[in-house]
């Protein structure tokens, strides 16, 4: 990994046979995240953190993810069009920024809307930042999405739509950058709370729970009352 160009081949051939010894590390030591970042930096690359998501579930990570958005986006979107009071309004301000029906700004909708209608606090998850910040700006993030803007950019809320990259914080410790849109960063950031056997963001719980339980047919559990609500609605 410390070459120019990784092969990744050998990488996948090596992640492959070190994964029982790797998952006994993760689930028994639970090391730092700094830890594991020196130890498997492979593991904190787009292409592993699929593979490391299908070794441990035996799903396509980034397949599912995406089909499930979109299959369930045009309900979801008529039920944020229908909410009312502040719920209805951040939804709304969600909504004017979404220019395109393109798929990617949908899935942005989508996933930044549901932790509105769950009753998460997105604000505590998605942060605001510029280029420029320095990594230790970040030292107080547990698990967070920053929204990176270039130096000089009027600042940006946490709900806005289109940053010019994305970061992944887990620890304080920026472990993904140079991620270019949100559903990317999301789907990036579950696989690695299962690669790393991470408990889900507090602030963040119920969309988390959603996008495992409902979106991924993930877990056998009861839902939540609130979710299934919403899997009812979705079902309409």
């Amino acid at each position: 990994m410390q070459k120019r160009t990784p092969n990744g081949q050998l990488v996948k051939e090596k992640m492959d046979l070190t994964f029982a010894l790797r998952r006994k590390e993760v689930v028994e030591s639970e090391p730092a995240v700094c830890e594991m970042v020196e130890r498997w930096p492979a593991l904190f690359t787009e292409d592993q953190v699929c593979m490391e998501f299908n070794r441990i579930v035996g799903k396509n990570l980034k397949q599912e993810f995406y089909e499930s958005i979109d299959r369930h986006s045009p309900r979801l979107i008529e039920i944020f069009r229908s909410k009312r009071g502040n719920i209805g309004q951040m939804l709304t301000q969600l909504s004017q920024q979404t220019k395109t029906a393109e798929p990617t700004d949908i899935r942005t909708l989508v996933l930044r809307g549901l932790p509105v209608i769950l009753g998460d606090n997105p604000t505590d998850f998605y942060k605001p930042a510029f280029d420029s910040d320095d990594d230790d700006s970040f030292c107080n993030i547990d698990i967070g999405i920053l929204l990176v803007q270039p130096e000089g950019a009027v600042p940006s809320s946490s709900l806005h739509l289109s940053p010019a990259s994305l970061k992944i914080v887990i620890e304080g410790e920026v472990v993904m950058d140079n991620i270019q849109d949100l559903p990317k960063a999301m789907c990036l950031l579950f696989g690695l709370a299962y690669a790393m056997h991470l408990s889900y963001p507090i602030s963040m719980k119920f969309t988390f729970q959603f996008i495992q339980q409902i979106f991924l047919e993930l877990g056998h559990v009861e839902l939540k009352p609130k979710l299934q609500t919403l899997k009812n609605q979705l079902a309409m």
